[in-house]
């Protein structure tokens, strides 16, 4: 009598091993996508990539949207500033147009845009941001602005236009966060 029940018990202890084990699989499998699944979302935490379309648009936004600035959009994304952009500033951006991008020397955007010269491309960029959020004609009572890279850009007024780090403002938008002045250069830190 308790070699049938043994025989009968056997088969149902494989069962519920195998049965266990696909189920621990499946479980390991399930956990293994979600790990990549959140890799992929580490890059992409923050503000900067909540979608929000009912307020103004951030200094960010406001470049992500403009087909003249992909590559300073590009450059912005290769240094890992988005979030820095987003924050409640106020923040006045000067955006260099891709044409500014395009009068550096041939092969300049290629090299910053290599991930070796990020911190590189991160400071030029910086010098692109100061606090504050000014218009054009309220730019003109400075001589100088304190660069987010710590250093200064020159202000020129000649006539009705405004110079920042030799770069002139062609436009000017507001932002949620502060303004964007489109700039028709790309600003190079000086030592002043």
């Amino acid at each position: 009598m308790k070699t049938i029940q043994i025989c009968k018990v056997i088969p149902l202890i494989v069962l519920l091993i195998t049965f266990y084990s696909c189920k621990n699989d499946t479980k390991q499998e399930t956990i293994s996508t979600l790990t990549a699944q959140e890799a992929i979302s580490e890059s992409q935490k923050g503000q900067a990539f909540i979608d929000d379309d009912s307020s103004t648009p951030n200094v960010l936004q406001i470049a992500i949207d403009s087909p003249d600035h992909t590559t300073l959009v590009a450059a912005v994304q290769a240094a890992s500033l988005e979030n820095a952009l987003v924050n409640a500033g106020p923040l006045m951006v000067f955006a260099p147009t891709n044409e500014a991008f395009d009068a550096l020397p041939a092969g300049t955007v290629e090299d910053l845009l290599k991930p070796e010269n990020k911190e590189k491309l991160a400071t030029l960029l910086k010098h692109h941001v100061t606090a504050g959020n000014y218009d054009k004609n309220f730019l003109k009572k400075f001589k100088k602005l304190g660069q987010a890279d710590d250093t200064n850009a020159i202000v020129e007024v000649k006539g009705d236009d405004v110079y920042v780090g030799g770069a002139k403002i062609i436009a000017s938008i507001k932002a949620g966060n502060g303004i964007v002045h489109v700039v028709d250069k790309v600003i190079l830190p000086t030592s002043n």
